[in-house]
């Protein structure tokens, strides 16, 4: 298993939003995390995603207890390991599609024309060859949320998490999304877990998590 979490528990004050929480994420995995607002799915995301800390309980990712690490150790585990989409892309305005797409590996300290191979080889297998030199503000919505893809998977990530990705997508941007996703799948297994409320997403995953309360209620395959 990729990700092991064993009754993962967190409130908010004294508002209890995850009340144990058991989920296992094999690799090639697309899981989506499905439910209204308020069940606990960004959270339980953030909390997988080793951005927020859980009250209780254990989260392991490729045999690694993370709740063990100390802060720069964890960041490095981070860097390494885990990717993220999210609904408003969260590229940096003042970089071109092929400097953002760099930066997790230049973080990882990675020469520049390693970095530079890798990301383009990405851009182009994801048909944005002819943006590598534009800003986001000179890209569509969708070429954007495609680089944050191909930012997401730089360094080969065991799992890519990603919070509402086709959110904020027109409806033939979020077709492209859904079928690159799937092509990510299968050409390198990448494992992807994604919180959404597009039951088209939801549709082709391999696995539909149902949350509500903080509680799983459903595991469908």
């Amino acid at each position: 298993m990729i990700i092991e979490t064993r009754n993962i528990r967190k409130s908010f004050g004294t508002l209890p939003v995850l009340n144990g929480i058991d989920l296992d994420v094999a690799s090639g995995e697309i899981v989506s995390i499905v439910g209204k607002s308020g069940a606990g799915k960004t959270t339980l995301l953030q909390i997988m995603g080793t951005l927020l800390n859980a009250d209780e309980g254990t989260l392991s990712i490729l045999g690694t207890d993370v709740g063990k690490l100390k802060e720069k150790e964890l960041a490095t585990f981070r860097n390494e390991h885990i990717g993220f989409v999210f609904q408003f892309h969260q590229l940096l305005p003042e970089f071109t599609a092929l400097e953002n797409v760099c930066l997790p590996a230049m973080i990882q300290g990675k020469s520049g024309k390693q970095c530079e191979t890798r990301a383009k080889e990405l851009l182009d297998f994801l048909n944005l060859s002819e943006r590598m030199t534009h800003k986001p503000a000179e890209m569509s919505g969708g070429e954007q949320q495609r680089v944050a893809v191909a930012r997401a998977i730089m360094n080969n990530p065991a799992v890519v998490f990603a919070d509402e990705p086709s959110g904020n997508l027109d409806s033939h941007n979020k077709k492209e999304l859904h079928e690159l996703l799937l092509r990510l799948r299968d050409t390198f297994n990448q494992t992807f877990v994604i919180v959404t409320h597009d039951d088209n997403l939801a549709a082709i995953s391999d696995r539909v998590i149902k949350m509500e309360d903080g509680k799983i209620i459903e595991d469908g395959r």
